[in-house]
């Protein structure tokens, strides 16, 4: 996926987990927190299908887990610095 296909909410849970801020709900269908409160699951299911986050470490389902940005998230905002919270 291309940053400029990411929608506001999805460049904002992006900036979060970006910040530290985000938690991976380990599973077959993974949420994600940021903050505490749970996000779209739609918008979190695209940015992990579309290799933009992932878990920390490695997990066991329901293993609450820091998310963090993959190299492939880092190198796209590095280059367009379109990355806003």
């Amino acid at each position: 996926m291309d940053p400029a296909e990411l929608n506001h909410r999805e460049r904002a849970i992006l900036g979060a987990v970006a910040a530290g801020r985000g938690e991976l709900l380990a599973g077959c269908e993974p949420d994600l927190a940021v903050d505490g409160g749970w996000c779209d699951r739609v918008a979190v299911t695209r940015l992990i299908v579309g290799g933009w986050i992932c878990a920390a470490r490695p997990a066991r389902v329901g293993d609450l887990v820091p998310a963090q940005l993959t190299d492939v998230a880092r190198d796209a905002f590095a280059a367009t610095r379109t990355l806003t919270a």
